[in-house]
């Protein structure tokens, strides 16, 4: 596995499409960019997150008819419902590009007329099949074994008329022995793999417009006004197109669904890069799916048979149990790259881990200094031999947490700091404060002092490590015991210290309240 490490970095999502609700597939792939880069910019790394939505296609175009508005009021409400999105899960992207901006519009135009003029964009005529759902031209070799079209094609009509191709079959040896001498390109290993199997066998050129009596919704093309350009070759542009502001070309991951892998960002894009003479993105993540009961979690719902008991969704337990809850459920249930089940039960399991584990240890805590030491983190003066071990202890889990997060091994990363939060649970509970509490020796005091100012250590470590992947709740530990923010965690703040010593603390909180106490954001209409 080939490690992503640089002095800046960009990184982006795939555009989500304008045509539908946001639901959890779109809501982990958010998730998971920014937890990559959030790590990124703890370790003081300048960073640069873009996400977006593909605004242009027959389906907006239907959808805005149907709803009687023009395309582009269709998409500034979809486009409020994805931002509204992001901004509830606490997404830090830098950018929001929407494939209606001119600053879009104008490279994708200068992109096509580069292809035209040089030849790799040629005008043919076609007479064969196409899918109304996916937009796109199909050919026999597409069918089931019965003869019958695959489901997600949707309707399939045959049609016969002129367009304009990209001659993406020129590049494709280039692009098989690109892929064969760049390991590590395409994430996980055999997704890279399953790319080079399919440009073993020969490609079509792209079809990359549409003739404007069928589609005028789209952006034009330069050398000819009676098209529009297709929506792939539109979308695909935007991670370059909104790099040009800031000069941070070319991404170092673009994290993507595995749907959506081959052949649009594996095969298009790259050979699209190549003939316009840019360099291609540095790594391909491709994440998987969500299911449930075996099938893709959709957007309209979450079981596959429409007669099993209702569930909630992934969206309405967030609003329930709060953003981080939610974060750290994904995070923690997915292998990146594979795919993985929704439950309600496995979502109240990860609300569980975080209530009992984590909320429990920062209350007692917090309680515990308020009540045995007024309020104020002690200073340690004894054990120098118990804090040696735990630091050992610390740098280990440490060292496993970010080591694992560095490879994307999120949900692994996750379950080694957990062993770090159970181990100070475990210490809190052998010492025993309340215990010490009652002693009238010296000593004894000495040691609750000392187990208190421990634990408090191990919790503000803890939060600092966590906040990548739980953003406010990080924030609000620090703040408890008495701490700003940390900014830059390397600079010292992931090193077990004294820097609480004589902190003024808060006398308890409740981090992962009840759901009957937790005030639910009401949902859009």
């Amino acid at each position: 596995m080939r490690i992503v490490d640089m002095k800046e970095f960009y990184i982006t999502t795939a555009i989500d499409y304008a045509n539908g609700a946001p639901h959890l597939g779109h809501a982990y792939e958010k998730v998971l960019a920014d937890t990559i880069v959030r790590f990124k910019r703890m370790e003081g790394i300048s960073s640069h997150f873009l996400t977006g939505l593909d605004e242009h296609g027959q389906k907006v175009q239907q959808n805005a008819q149907k709803m009687g508005v023009s395309p582009q009021e269709c998409c500034d409400q979809v486009a409020e419902l994805f931002q509204g999105l992001c901004k509830e899960l606490n997404i830090s992207n830098d950018d929001y590009i929407r494939t209606t901006q001119p600053r879009h519009i104008k490279i994708v135009q200068e992109l096509l007329q580069k292809l035209y003029d040089s030849g790799d964009i040629y005008k043919a005529d076609y007479n064969g099949y196409y899918s109304v759902r996916q937009e796109q031209f199909v050919q026999d070799k597409d069918r089931n074994p019965d003869g019958t079209w695959p489901e997600l094609f949707g309707e399939v009509i045959e049609i016969t008329e002129s367009n304009y191709f990209f001659r993406l079959a020129k590049h494709q040896d280039w692009l098989r022995q690109y892929l064969e001498e760049h390991p590590g390109f395409i994430y996980p290993e055999h997704r890279q793999k399953n790319v080079i199997e399919f440009l073993k066998e020969p490609i079509s050129d792209l079809c990359i417009s549409r003739p404007k009596e069928r589609l005028s919704w789209g952006i034009e093309l330069p050398f000819d006004t009676n098209f529009v350009t297709y929506v792939w070759f539109d979308a695909l542009t935007n991670y370059y197109s909104a790099s040009l502001e800031k000069g941070c070309w070319p991404a170092d991951i673009h994290v993507i669904g595995k749907d959506i892998l081959v052949p649009p960002h594996a095969v298009y894009w790259p050979i699209m890069l190549h003939a316009c003479g840019l360099e291609l993105p540095k790594m391909i993540l491709a994440h998987g799916w969500w299911l449930s009961r075996g099938a893709k979690v959709s957007k309209t719902k979450t079981a596959a048979d429409d007669n099993a008991p209702k569930e909630k969704t992934a969206i309405e337990l967030m609003r329930e149990y709060g953003v981080d809850v939610f974060r750290y459920y994904v995070m923690r249930n997915m292998s990146v790259g594979e795919d993985s089940d929704y439950a309600e039960e496995l979502f109240m399991i990860s609300q569980r881990q975080l209530a009992n584990d984590l909320g429990n240890m920062v209350n007692r805590t917090l309680n515990m200094i308020t009540k045995y030491c007024g309020g104020v983190v002690p200073s340690v003066v004894v054990e120098e031999e118990l804090e040696s071990k735990l630091k050992e202890t610390w740098e280990h889990a440490k060292t496993q947490y970010f080591g694992l997060a560095k490879t994307f091994q999120f949900n692994m990363a996750l379950q080694e700091l957990w062993v770090f939060v159970a181990g100070l649970n475990r210490y809190i509970n052998d010492r025993a404060p309340w215990k010490l509490a009652k002693s009238e020796d010296v000593k004894d005091r000495a040691r609750l002092e000392t187990s208190l100012a421990f634990s408090a250590e191990g919790l503000r470590l803890a939060a600092v490590a966590l906040a990548p992947v739980m953003p406010t709740i990080a924030e609000k530990i620090q703040t408890l015991f008495g701490l700003p923010v940390a900014a830059n965690v390397f600079a010292g703040n992931l090193d077990w210290s004294a820097v609480l010593a004589g902190k003024s603390v808060a006398a308890g909180a409740k981090l992962f309240p009840r759901p009957e106490t937790v005030d639910s954001v009401p949902q859009k209409k």
